[in-house]
């Protein structure tokens, strides 16, 4: 009995060191709407010069849409566990920043 509640407080304490919930800010300091897709949790639309506060998960995907449609969507970036609480992330500049990478 003691060995299964030992290895459950140690299963749990692992469990929570890597589903980190990590509150951050997205900023669009352009002049246009940004649409994302955050699956399982929301598709938010950033309205221009605004911020919006969201909390996810270490390893969330969030994906933009590269060619301003909806058709294609592209990676954008993945949670990472070394990111601190309350970061405020540029997704604008993120966005532009992408595209460079990923368009011709």
């Amino acid at each position: 009995m003691k060995k299964l509640f030992l290895s459950l407080m140690f299963s749990l304490f692992f469990a929570n060191l890597y589903a980190q919930n990590i509150p951050m800010t997205f900023h669009n300091g352009s002049f246009k709407s940004i649409s994302l897709i955050i699956p399982g949790v929301m598709n938010p639309n950033l309205n221009p010069k605004s911020n919006s506060g969201v909390s996810l998960d270490v390893g969330q995907k969030v994906y933009f849409f590269p060619n301003g449609t909806k058709k294609n969507r592209e990676l954008l970036f993945i949670v990472d566990a070394t990111w601190k609480k309350d970061t405020l992330l540029q997704i604008d500049k993120i966005i532009e920043k992408r595209k460079i990478e990923i368009l011709p």
